[in-house]
């Protein structure tokens, strides 16, 4: 006999839809924001104001960046399903993983460890050295764009403190910086992804789900991409100005 399986996220009969004990018609609709359900559901309870508008800046600030990867394989897949909006977008977003928008979860697993630690320079100091041996790229640290600083980061750290964040993990993060910037002898920027770690630890998402919500966000902004494809084709441009670029070069025989 198959074991009974148990969910607390939702269930709907004739005549009404409960999500998480909560009515949707008479009880969510109209009462709260699509950032407060979606913290809802994720987290299992409603987040404060300080909770809702810190979360608010965590799905806004990674929305958009211009002709990424999640762009542009959106609007070459989209070029190939033109009907099938939802398999472009879903292809966009396969892109958001260890290189681009997604590193926010490695990031955050060094904070929430540091935040346990007594000595939270010394913890820093070994992350940093740690990385550098191994000559690891450290999430949540550095772009390829933005220098010397993401412009990004220090406005969330301003809003979310203005907003009545505690700071720990704001501050541990500040602190990694001081010694990457140490141990490298330069400046290397804490970038958005390393700003949203700490944010969405201040507001107590955890680690497991911060790419998910890099996801949400960044769907946002394909709709955009998909609405401007329709209009300029621009999925055919791209795929036939990346073919004008290469020439065939047959291989060369082996060595006898």
């Amino acid at each position: 006999m198959a074991k009974d399986l148990i969910t607390n996220i939702a269930t709907y009969d004739e005549t009404s839809i409960t999500w998480r004990g909560m009515d949707l018609v008479n009880e969510l609709l109209g009462e709260y924001s699509f950032t407060e359900v979606l913290y809802f559901l994720s987290t299992g309870r409603m987040p404060d104001a300080t909770e809702t508008r810190i979360f608010d800046l965590c799905l806004i600030t990674l929305m958009e960046h211009g002709m990424t990867p999640h762009a542009i394989v959106t609007r070459l897949v989209r070029d190939c399903n033109p009907d099938q909006v939802q398999v472009a977008m879903a292809a966009g977003l396969t892109c958001v993983g260890d290189v681009f928008a997604g590193t926010m979860d490695g990031c955050g697993d060094i904070l929430e460890a540091g935040l346990k630690a007594s000595d939270k320079r010394d913890y820093c100091a070994q992350v940093v050295a740690e990385h550098r041996s191994q000559r690891k790229r450290l999430p949540g640290f550095g772009h390829n764009l933005h220098k010397p600083d993401d412009p990004r980061s220090a406005r969330l750290f301003e809003l979310a403190e203005k907003a009545g964040a505690k700071g720990d993990a704001i501050g541990l993060i500040r602190l990694l910086s001081e010694e990457v910037d140490r141990a490298y002898e330069r400046h290397v920027t804490v970038n958005a992804t390393g700003a949203l770690a700490a944010l969405m630890l201040e507001i107590q998402i955890p680690v497991s789900i911060m790419r998910c919500i890099a996801v949400v966000s960044r769907a946002g902004g394909l709709v955009g991409h998909i609405k401007e494809d329709q209009e300029t084709a621009s999925g055919r441009h791209i795929w036939l100005n990346v073919e004008s670029m290469f020439q065939y070069q047959p291989p060369q025989a082996p060595e006898t």
